[in-house]
């Protein structure tokens, strides 16, 4: 009998495939779905903001010069509302292409204790993941019905401030309820927009999606500390989150510490701000190699909320305190839910 979360498709050929290399053609519609929805996402993810860039500066070479002189005019004029809560769209949010997505994997939200309307959050989000599939789903629409988990608790995802350089790209960001990173940002969310809100962030960063791959699970966030002074001083509860699965949808090649790779790698990261994992996956029509991820259950756990005094400036011993904390928490989290989700008792979480 099958643990839950337990893998359904190993690193090459999922019990799905039955050994086959292509997909055959009798695969149910629904199926079908959930494939098309998971490569629109992954198309979008890795080639939309220079795709839509270059055709926006395409335009301005034709009779359609108008379109972007139009809408630069807007990006300008509505540039900082990243930085400002956005403006979700909570009918786009609950499409049911979104649920199709979820159920891809399948991919599940798991609530281990309630968040109480009256305070704010700042939710940490681990692990990245190649394309952080799972923060996507989960708290950038209601594919694993956040809302209903969690009601009146309106939450915000954040990504890196370049992502909204993008036309059309940033567009979608803004109504799927995700924000930049800044400073200027959390202090709107946490700050300015009463009680009830919760802003949720990937942790580790782009570059810790260099260490995604099945079966490693190990966290960029010993030097991440920014997060936490944010929490002190807006007196945000911290909500430490394991995604159990996210780093098993695809293979990447072996770029260890100390490699050329690796260190190519982190070059690149400091020049464009984003990491360059070389993985691959699956493709729409064979289960061999392509963008698209495995079928492999991803189970995402909200920790309990570590509750924290507010302090306008806070000393680096209360940082280096409530960092500990948190460290301890994720790490029991962890290790409470590692069996459940298909993990051998003695798999540890790396902490660097």
């Amino acid at each position: 009998m099958e643990k839950e979360g337990e893998n359904v498709e190993d690193s090459n050929i999922s019990k799905e495939t039955n050994g086959k290399t292509f997909a055959p053609l009798n695969i149910p519609l629904h199926r079908r779905i959930e494939t098309f929805v998971v490569a629109i996402y992954c198309v979008l993810f890795l080639f939309g903001g220079f795709g839509f860039l270059f055709l926006s500066f395409y335009l301005w070479w034709t009779s359609y010069w108008w379109l972007s002189a139009l809408y630069y005019s807007w990006m300008y004029y509505d540039w900082n509302s990243s930085m400002e809560g956005g403006r979700r769209w909570d009918f786009v949010m609950k499409w049911p292409m979104w649920r199709y997505m979820a159920n891809f994997y399948p991919m599940k939200l798991h609530k281990t204790a309630e968040l109480d309307i009256n305070n704010n959050y700042l939710m940490g989000f681990h692990p990245h993941g190649v394309m952080s599939h799972g923060a996507w789903v989960h708290f950038g629409t209601e594919g694993t019905n956040f809302s209903g988990l969690f009601p009146g608790i309106r939450r915000t995802l954040l990504t890196l401030r370049g992502h909204f350089y993008f036309p059309v790209i940033r567009e979608l960001l803004l109504m799927h309820a995700i924000c930049d990173v800044s400073r200027t940002s959390l202090d709107f969310i946490l700050g300015k927009s009463g009680k009830g809100n919760a802003a949720v962030i990937v942790i580790g960063g782009a570059i810790e999606s260099l260490n995604a791959r099945p079966n490693l699970h190990k966290l960029y966030l010993e030097k991440r500390r920014g997060f936490v002074k944010k929490a002190i001083v807006h007196g945000a509860h911290l909500v430490p989150m394991y995604s159990f699965g996210e780093t098993d949808v695809y293979d990447q090649v072996e770029n260890p510490e100390g490699s050329f790779l690796r260190k190519f790698q982190r070059f690149l990261t400091n020049i464009f701000g984003f990491a360059p994992p070389v993985f691959h996956g699956r493709g729409i029509f064979n289960y061999m190699f392509g963008i698209i991820p495995y079928r492999r259950p991803i189970n995402t756990v909200v920790g309990k909320p570590i509750p924290v005094k507010q302090n306008p400036c806070p000393t680096e011993k209360e940082i280096s305190s409530l960092h500990d904390e948190y460290k301890t928490q994720l790490e029991k989290l962890f290790n409470d839910y590692k069996s459940k989700f298909g993990l051998s008792k003695d798999q540890k979480l790396e902490i660097s």
